[in-house]
């Protein structure tokens, strides 16, 4: 059994957490391709080690996850609309592309937009899409290559990719995984 502070030092992955930042070293299985398939499809919300992200496809079929939250008001980009190669939020309409940059400000003059976009910028992780799994990888620097799993090396018609929430932290779905 575990003393509670090297429980704590174990399970917390939250930025700044010892084990978050390990973590956040990895390619992190973030979502199934099949969850934003669609270009220009709705936002699709999602949590990794502690963070708020959305993940969506653009006009063109590139993917982005971006930190959740619009850096103007705070408001949750879930709710923006996924349109002409951007996420816009729906609160003062600011509009970010897959990399996360500003890249439209409707309610400002435009020298002002100008002025605001290379400000506005919101933190886009680096992903790929690989064995009908999204992969993001949430350090800093270069991300390393990506895990050689052989279910991704396999045709699709001979694999099945699925997911489960548990409600636990990452210790106890191993522990518990490999109780059975």
């Amino acid at each position: 059994m575990l003393k509670p502070e090297d429980n704590k030092l174990l399970t917390r992955v939250g930025p700044g957490a010892a084990m978050g930042e390990l973590l956040r070293r990895f390619w992190i299985p973030a979502l199934m391709e099949e969850e934003v398939r669609e270009n220009d499809g709705a936002p699709v919300r999602l949590r990794l080690l502690g963070q708020d992200l959305v993940a969506f496809r653009d006009t063109k079929g590139k993917l982005g996850i971006l930190d959740a939250y619009c850096p103007h008001r705070r408001a949750h980009l879930y709710f923006g609309r996924n349109e002409e190669c951007g996420l816009r939020c729906v609160y003062h309409g600011w509009k970010f592309d897959v990399h996360g940059q500003c890249i439209d400000i409707p309610n400002a003059s435009p020298e002002v937009a100008e002025r605001l976009k290379p400000n506005a910028q919101i933190r886009a992780l680096q992903v790929r899409e690989w064995g009908d799994v999204i992969w993001a990888f949430m350090g800093a620097g270069e991300a390393p290559k990506l895990p050689q799993f052989e279910f991704a090396k396999v045709p699709p018609s001979h694999r099945f990719v699925s997911k489960k929430f548990q409600q636990c932290n990452w210790a106890q779905a191993c522990e518990g995984g490999l109780d059975t």
